[in-house]
């Protein structure tokens, strides 16, 4: 097992290995010393194969709990469901000292999250990603959301788990579309920080070490984070391939998951970057090979117009301007801001 501190307002520990869950009910007794009672929060697609393991850890050591299920995917983080899970943890007679446990992907992550952070004006969570996608990204860094009809992400807040547990053993039951989407992140963050990570990457394929890449992309996030926790800056970076991806994302109605839809985006922007002479022609040529080794989309379908439409509704969005994340060369980023004519004009080149 690998631990990373994260030193934010509430620091916290990512803890990355085999067998976690096994130990959740131990962890969440000795950080919510005041906690009795759980919400148990996961998704039809990872309830299956992990809840009963989590819940057993969780009773095992004197909780008592609840379970609330979600229909897996995208499509499950709306207001609706928000507010349905808060009224069953009300009725429950849930405090605002115990505890909710995400487990699941993003989605899960993400909107538990943002129930915790609502809940009688704040309550405990720990993160438990059972995706590769979570694992490196969304349950760190304290950002919870739930998507509104106009676009991804709109109504959320900042608020940092108590824990998070990335038990490795629970990527063996992804399905290979799902893992091939978390993979689209560990990209995207080797194209951010890290060219060792990157050529690693192009080498090994999938078969590259869990434990060890899951850490190291926590290690790049943890250092984004403790900077500007409140994303007010340096942040941003993460963002490389989400303006577009975001709104390929949408335009297809979710039909391609979030991994895809970055991993589009990413293209885009690398090939953008290359025709307005910000990086080397290479960079596109390595990114666009990574990506299509790991069986992930580079291109797509969607109109311009309808894209740049949802780009406008983006959250990232400040008056007219739009921070776009650019690469410079593999392993480097920077954050411009563009107007939206620059924007759109810029993101059609990388089409």
């Amino acid at each position: 097992m690998k631990k990373v501190h994260v030193p934010v307002s509430t620091p916290y520990d990512v803890a990355v290995g085999p067998g976690l869950l096994e130990s959740l009910g131990k962890t969440v007794k000795s950080l919510c010393p005041k906690a009795g009672r759980y919400v148990l929060v996961t998704d039809t697609g990872a309830g299956p194969n992990w809840a009963s393991m989590a819940t057993d850890s969780l009773d095992s050591v004197g909780f008592a709990g609840d379970t609330f299920t979600l229909p897996q995917g995208e499509a499950s983080k709306t207001a609706a469901n928000l507010i349905d899970l808060l009224n069953f943890a009300a009725a429950h007679r849930t405090t605002r000292s115990d505890v909710f446990v995400a487990l699941g992907g993003g989605m899960v992550g993400d909107l538990t999250g943002l129930a915790a952070a609502t809940y009688m004006r704040g309550a405990a969570y720990i993160q438990c990603p059972t995706t590769l996608l979570a694992a490196v990204d969304s349950s760190v860094g304290g950002k919870t959301a739930v998507d509104l009809p106009a676009g991804k992400n709109l109504m959320g807040a900042f608020w940092q788990p108590r824990a998070v547990l990335c038990d490795t053993d629970t990527l063996t039951t992804l399905p290979e579309d799902v893992f091939t989407a978390g993979c689209a992140e560990v990209i995207k963050t080797a194209v951010l920080f890290d060219e060792p990570l990157f050529d690693l990457l192009a080498r090994e394929g999938r078969s590259f070490d869990r434990e060890a890449v899951i850490t190291r992309c926590v290690e790049h996030k943890r250092d984004v984070v403790a900077e500007d926790e409140f994303d007010t800056g340096r942040r941003a970076l993460l963002n490389l391939g989400h303006t577009l991806g975001h709104a390929a994302e949408a335009e297809s109605s979710f039909a391609l998951s979030h991994g895809q839809a970055v991993a589009i985006g990413l293209a885009v922007v690398c090939r953008a970057a290359a025709k307005t002479g910000i990086c080397a022609a290479d960079v596109p040529t390595r990114v666009d090979a990574i990506l299509e080794k790991f069986g992930l989309p580079t291109h797509t379908d969607a109109p311009f117009p309808a894209l740049m439409d949802r780009m406008l509704t983006d959250k990232k969005r400040a008056g007219g301007t739009i921070n776009i994340i650019v690469p410079e060369a593999v392993g480097r980023c920077a954050i411009r801001p563009m107007d939206t004519d620059q924007a759109a004009a810029f993101m059609k080149a990388g089409l």
